[in-house]
């Protein structure tokens, strides 16, 4: 018969050091501060492991104030001193300073401890190291918008889309609108660009567009400029704050940079190299003006461009 093991002994609910044992096992780290003195009656010793800093160093809320990294420091002290003079529980998370120099992120998790007659007493709380949760909500967010900045950016030329172009044209119209500054668009096409392709084929016809993509962009210069591709052979440049002279003149140096480019086309109408027609258009809008009518006009020029034989710009109604 097996002997019975012997009987362990009991442990008592109300033994504090068992509490002190279980929170300093832990890696949240325990706090207590006296509201009246503001100072720390405990900390845990986990904190030097993860700071650098001393149990015996954190004295008093300066001490904890003062190792918040600065861009955190204020906003993070004026919540949890709001949110703990209400007697509210609360989290904050920020970054604290370790004692090399280094941070870490840190949630401070805060319970206030009243008396009867509803005074606050202190503040009891747990700080937590959620560093590598940030890092990886960080990682989640660069993610994101870098998938964004792709959704915006046609794959094959490197130019905005037409996405771009329908999200930033009537953002810019309505700041044109408001302080009366002219918008001016430039909608250009390829020319015989579908001969270029049954001559060459699709392969060379993509790096084709991507060398009059390029030519384009480098053409509309300004950072508020853009040059979307709409699709197929088809582009728009965007020019916000242009006049009408000023943008034929950027639609001038475009041609002049594709020029440049001397990409070969034994089978255009127009000349042995790759040319583009454009059709170039300026408003200050007003409130009775449409965007996409607008839009239409400069279209149309585009065409009376290819119509009259290509290889030129129309900035005027025929």
């Amino acid at each position: 018969m097996t002997a019975p093991l012997p009987a362990s002994e009991p442990v008592t609910g109300d033994d504090p050091g068992v509490y002190r044992t279980l929170l300093e096992s832990t890696r949240a780290i325990p706090w207590r501060i006296d509201w009246a003195t503001m100072r720390f009656t405990y900390i845990g010793p986990q904190i030097e492991e993860l700071l650098g800093w001393s149990p015996s160093s954190w004295l008093s809320v300066h001490d904890w104030a003062d190792r918040i990294h600065e861009e955190d420091r204020q906003k993070t002290v004026d919540f949890c001193v709001s949110q703990s003079q209400q007697g509210v529980d609360h989290e904050a998370d920020y970054r604290a300073l370790t004692r090399d120099g280094d941070q870490v992120w840190i949630r401070d998790v805060v319970h206030v401890v009243r008396r009867q007659d509803g005074s606050v007493d202190s503040l009891v709380g747990f700080m937590f190291d959620i560093t590598a949760r940030k890092q990886a909500e960080d990682k989640i967010l660069q993610l994101q918008r870098e998938l964004e900045i792709l959704s915006y950016r046609d794959s094959l030329t490197g130019v905005a889309n037409r996405r771009m172009f329908d999200t930033l044209y009537p953002v810019e119209w309505a700041k044109a609108r408001a302080i009366g500054e002219p918008l001016s668009l430039v909608v250009i096409d390829i020319d015989y660009f579908k001969q270029y392709n049954d001559h060459y084929g699709h392969v060379q016809g993509d790096d084709c567009l991507r060398r009059v993509a390029q030519a384009l962009d480098a053409g509309a210069s300004r950072s508020r400029d853009l040059c979307a591709r709409l699709g197929g052979e088809e582009f728009v440049l965007l020019l916000p704050g242009t006049d009408g002279e000023a943008a034929r003149n950027v639609a001038e140096r475009c041609r002049k940079l594709l020029g440049h480019e001397e990409i070969p086309h034994a089978r255009s109408g127009v000349g042995r190299q790759v040319t583009v027609s454009m059709g170039v258009g300026t408003i200050v809008p007003g409130a009775q003006d449409d965007p996409q009518v607008f839009l239409d006009r400069i279209d149309r020029r585009l065409y009376q461009a290819k119509s009259a034989g290509r290889d030129r710009i129309c900035d005027s109604e025929a």
